[in-house]
C-alpha cells in the first residue's frame, strides 16, 4: 500500500517511522493537503492529514479523481474535512479520537491556574527585573465553580481534575453522564444556566453546524461578571468578534485559548520577526488576561506516539477490509473550515 503523509511536522518523522512495522510505501511531506497540493497524491492509495489541512469539496473531487480511496487525519476533530461529499465519492475517513484525553485535560487545567495566579503579567515583571507583587495578586481556585462544556473523554477528565481541586462544577452535554454526574457530584444545567452560575467555564466540544459559534455575544454577556473562559476544543466553537468585545470591556475577566477561529494559517508556521496581519489575533495577544497557545495542547510524546499508531491501525483495517472502528460515519455533520472571506469580515 502506498500512504501519502501531508503536512508532517519534524517531530512526527520518528514516530511514523517506527509505527510502519508492515513496512507501507510511506511518503512524508511537509506540505499541506489543498487544492493546489492535491496531485502529490497521485499513485497513492490513502492519504493521511493534519487539522489544519483542507479537505473540502474540490480536494475530495481531486482525491477521488486519481483513486485516492481513504483519508486519515492525525486529529480527534475533522470539521476540516467535506465528509459527506468524501462519501459520496466512495472515500472512506477515520480519525484518531482517543489518543490521550488526559494531555488536554492536564493542559485545560494549566491555562486555568495561569490566569488565576496571573502568571503572563508576573513573568513579564520579572523579566524586567521588578520582583513586586501588587498588581499580580492570584485567585484560589478551590471553591470556585467551574461550567464544563462537553462531558465526553476530554471533559470527563477535566471534571476529574477540577474536582480533586475543590470545585464546584456544572456540566452542560446533549447528552449528559450520569454515572459521571454520581461519581464527581456535578450537576447538568442548561447552557445559559451554567455561563450565569460559573467563575470558570472550559469547552470541550467538537466543531460541526450545531456547535459553530455556539459561545456567541449573547451567551458571553450571560456569563459572570470577571469569569474564566477555557477553549482548548475548537476555535470556531467561540465567535471571536464577541469575545475581544467583551475582554476589552472587562466583563470578561480573563481567557485562555489554545485554538484560535482563524488560526489555519498561522497555528503551526514560525512568524518570527514577521506582522501576523490578523489584526484580531495581535489583540488577543497583547493582552494582559488573555493566554494563547498555539494548538499544543495534544503534544506531548505519548500523545503524538498514540496518535501516529492510531493512524497505522487505520490504514491497516482498511488495507485488509476489516471494520475501522475510528471510521467517521456517512451521516455525520462537518462544516467547511474557515475561508479567507470570514476572516477578512471579522477583522
Amino acid at each position: 500500500m502506498r500512504v501519502l503523509f501531508y503536512n508532517v511536522k519534524k517531530y512526527e518523522e520518528v514516530y511514523i517511522d517506527l509505527a510502519n512495522k508492515e513496512n507501507y510505501h510511506i511518503k512524508k511531506t511537509s506540505e499541506k493537503l489543498n487544492e493546489k497540493t492535491a496531485i502529490m497524491a497521485k499513485g497513492f492509495d490513502a492519504v493521511s492529514i493534519f487539522t489544519n489541512d483542507n479537505a473540502n469539496e474540490t480536494v475530495i473531487n481531486l482525491l477521488a479523481s486519481m483513486n485516492v480511496n481513504f483519508i486519515t487525519t492525525r486529529a480527534a476533530g475533522f470539521d476540516n474535512i467535506d465528509i459527506k461529499h468524501a462519501h459520496q465519492k466512495n472515500i472512506t475517513i477515520a480519525n484518531a479520537p482517543d489518543y490521550s484525553p488526559e494531555t488536554i485535560a492536564e493542559h485545560t487545567i494549566m491555562l486555568v491556574l495561569s490566569l488565576l495566579k496571573k502568571l503572563k503579567p508576573t513573568l513579564h515583571k520579572v523579566e524586567l527585573n521588578d520582583f513586586t507583587i501588587n498588581n499580580i495578586i492570584g485567585e484560589t481556585l478551590k471553591g470556585k465553580t467551574a461550567g464544563v462544556i462537553g462531558t465526553g473523554k476530554i471533559g470527563s477528565k477535566v471534571i476529574k481534575l477540577l474536582n480533586a481541586f475543590g470545585t464546584k462544577i456544572l456540566a452542560y452535554d446533549i447528552k449528559p453522564d450520569f454515572e459521571l454526574e454520581s461519581k464527581y457530584d456535578i450537576k447538568y444545567v442548561g447552557l445559559e444556566t451554567l455561563l450565569n452560575n460559573s467563575d470558570i467555564v472550559t469547552i470541550h466540544t467538537p466543531l460541526d453546524e450545531s456547535t459553530h459559534h455556539l459561545i456567541n455575544d449573547h451567551l458571553i454577556s450571560s456569563m459572570r461578571y470577571n469569569s474564566i473562559l477555557i477553549n482548548t476544543s475548537r476555535g470556531g466553537v467561540i465567535d471571536t468578534v464577541s469575545l475581544l468585545k467583551h475582554l476589552k470591556t472587562k466583563h470578561l475577566g480573563a481567557c485562555g485559548l489554545d485554538v484560535y477561529e482563524f488560526e489555519k494559517d498561522i497555528f503551526f508556521n514560525d512568524y518570527t520577526g514577521k506582522d501576523l496581519k490578523d489584526k484580531m489575533l495581535n489583540e488577543l495577544i497583547a493582552l494582559e488576561n488573555v493566554i494563547i497557545t498555539p494548538h499544543q495542547a495534544f503534544a506531548t510524546h505519548e500523545a503524538i506516539e498514540k496518535i501516529i499508531s492510531t493512524t497505522f491501525y487505520n490504514l491497516r483495517n482498511w488495507q485488509m477490509k476489516k471494520e475501522i472502528t475510528n471510521e467517521i460515519g456517512k451521516n455525520t455533520i462537518s462544516i467547511p473550515i474557515n475561508n479567507e472571506e470570514q476572516k477578512q469580515k471579522a477583522n
